[in-house]
């Protein structure tokens, strides 16, 4: 008698991108300190001006972690090639209420932090008349509700946009696994 064929093992469901490092987009309204924290995290000197959207284009850079674990490894087992952890720091531009319709730097804007698998808020807390405040005073609460509230917003669009191509091939009959995908998104746009 044949041997029976195995079962195909089932996949484990995996969230965000996998990867061996982390990459973190640095937000806030603009003159809150993003290129001055991304400087000092990075010991880089990107412009950090006086002005709203003194970056446009995002900056990178790459950080070493340090960890000793990694070193005693590398010491007793000796390995051909030694690539150490890193952090992946982006400076995005800053945020405006109304980005999530296109304001500001807006799409452009809110498709830079999609790339990155965590978020640096930042929010400006002091006060100095030589520092334009695109909200024309400064208060951290009202500027940290606008960015997530941003960030919601193109989040329910994108859902939005999910939602009806899923229906689209539900529909048609083209791939019915995608019911249950169908089921969560919609119950995501509930909540």
């Amino acid at each position: 008698m044949p041997p029976k064929k195995e079962e195909p093992k089932a996949e484990k469901a995996v969230l965000g991108r996998f990867s061996h490092n982390l990459k973190i987009g640095i937000v806030g309204l603009p003159n809150v300190g993003k290129s001055t924290m991304f400087n000092i995290m990075t010991k880089l000197s990107v412009p950090a001006e006086n002005f709203p959207f003194c970056t446009i284009d995002p900056n990178n850079a790459r950080i070493n972690v340090p960890d000793e674990r990694f070193e005693w490894l590398c010491k007793h087992y000796k390995p051909k090639s030694e690539v150490p952890a890193f952090l992946e720091v982006v400076d995005i531009a800053g945020l405006v209420k109304g980005a999530s319709a296109g304001q500001g730097l807006g799409n452009a804007f809110l498709s830079h932090i999609r790339a990155v698998d965590g978020i640096f808020h930042v929010s400006r807390a002091f006060e100095d008349p030589d520092v334009t405040h695109v909200e024309g005073n400064v208060d951290p609460v009202r500027d940290l509700e606008i960015i997530v509230e941003e960030l919601i917003l193109k989040d329910i669009e994108t859902t939005e946009k999910a939602v009806d191509a899923l229906e689209k091939v539900v529909s048609r009959g083209v791939d019915q696994t995608k019911k249950a995908e169908l089921e969560t998104s919609k119950r995501v746009l509930e909540a």
